[in-house]
């Protein structure tokens, strides 16, 4: 016996107007940044593409992503805004001071535990922007993530590292 069928809800007047909040303040934040100065103008420009953007995509997000813990999202961007940092001297670092046939580049196969397509998303641009690691290929199956490194002489404990500094939280803060 199946259950029966219930309609979705109609989205409120809120929701019609922004229907994704969040991406409407960081468009306009974006657009005053890349103005590089702040004026009335600019915010109304940035307001009004912060609005119509989303607004004109709606229907291209079928799902909105599901975020459990907005303050855990917050942690997570500012933990990678340090390890870019970080990662950016010993990339430097490596170029002025070692010898390209010392470094130990290979390619890891990160097994997933996420299964939420964002998350998977959220993880392989973690590691991209992260200088020193590209995120290459998702396996067909979803299970694992192709990954170059510049320079890891311990692939596991390369692997554990990526899994335990960016896939666990990132599995604390989506569904």
């Amino acid at each position: 016996m199946t259950a029966p069928h219930t309609p979705p809800e109609a989205p409120s007047l809120l929701q019609r107007w922004l229907p994704h909040p969040l991406l409407t303040v960081t468009l306009t934040v974006i657009w005053l940044l890349l103005a590089n100065r702040f004026s009335v103008g600019g915010l109304l420009v940035g307001l009004l593409l912060g609005l119509s953007i989303p607004h004109l995509t709606a229907r291209f997000w079928p799902d909105r992503p599901h975020i459990r813990n907005y303050g855990k999202a917050l942690a997570y961007v500012l933990l990678v805004i340090y390890d870019i940092i970080i990662a950016n001297l010993q990339v430097a670092w490596i170029i002025l001071f070692r010898q390209p046939n010392s470094l130990d580049t290979c390619w890891l196969c990160v097994p997933l535990d996420l299964s939420n397509p964002e998350a998977i998303t959220v993880f392989a641009g973690t590691i991209t922007m992260t200088p020193g690691t590209v995120s290459c290929d998702l396996s067909a199956d979803g299970r694992a993530l192709l990954v170059h490194c510049l320079d890891a002489p311990d692939r596991a404990a390369a692997v554990r590292d990526i899994k335990a500094r960016y896939e666990s939280r990132l599995k604390e803060i989506f569904p």
